[in-house]
């Protein structure tokens, strides 16, 4: 299946989803290119909200250009396989190399603005990213790594900390609350 044809099949979790499911499927209908970030308006991207197999904490960097304690996810780069994408960027941005999907299913979507920002020294004008969200279980004790061009740490907190340590009131409101409930 393809990724058109998987978020039509999609079920919105809420509003939120219902409308920026309907964006998504006609971005990509207008949009061959969707999936490159040379797409200067907007391109598809990746999070994998990794969860401890109890399912009471998640795993998170803080995220250097954002300033602020986040969930991992990256830029799926020409790739439809979002799943393999999930996982790549989880190794990369923590060094957690044995985590599992829990099911190859999409466990949210959203449409998510980015403020322009410096990047590996050059400017990068504000844009959408439009995220497509995994669920992944790892082993708490798995050895750390931080990567210095994404980030500066990488934690487990619990699913209470990890509302109060993020910067970003939307996220928490709008993403964070309904990954927790649908990681439950």
């Amino acid at each position: 299946m393809n990724l058109e044809q998987e978020i039509k099949t999609y079920s919105p979790f809420n509003e939120q989803e219902e409308k920026d499911k309907e964006f998504f499927l006609k971005y990509i209908k207008e949009n061959k290119d969707y999936l490159e970030r040379s797409n200067s308006v907007g391109h598809v991207t990746v999070s994998i909200w990794t969860v401890n197999k109890e399912r009471t904490k998640t795993l998170m960097v803080y995220h250097t250009i954002y300033d602020s304690w986040a969930w991992i996810g990256g830029h799926a780069d020409g790739e439809e396989d979002l799943c393999a994408v999930a996982l790549r960027e989880l190794e990369e941005e923590t060094g957690v190399k044995h985590a599992r999907l829990v099911k190859p299913d999409i466990l949210s979507l959203e449409i998510l603005t980015v403020d322009g920002h410096m990047k590996n020294g050059a400017y990068v004008s504000s844009h959408l990213h439009l995220n497509i969200t995994f669920l992944a279980e790892a082993e708490e004790n798995e050895v750390l790594k931080i990567n210095d061009l994404e980030n500066q740490a990488v934690q487990w907190w619990t699913f209470e900390e990890a509302m109060n340590v993020s910067k970003e009131p939307w996220f928490v409101e709008r993403i964070y609350k309904k990954l927790i409930e649908r990681s439950q």
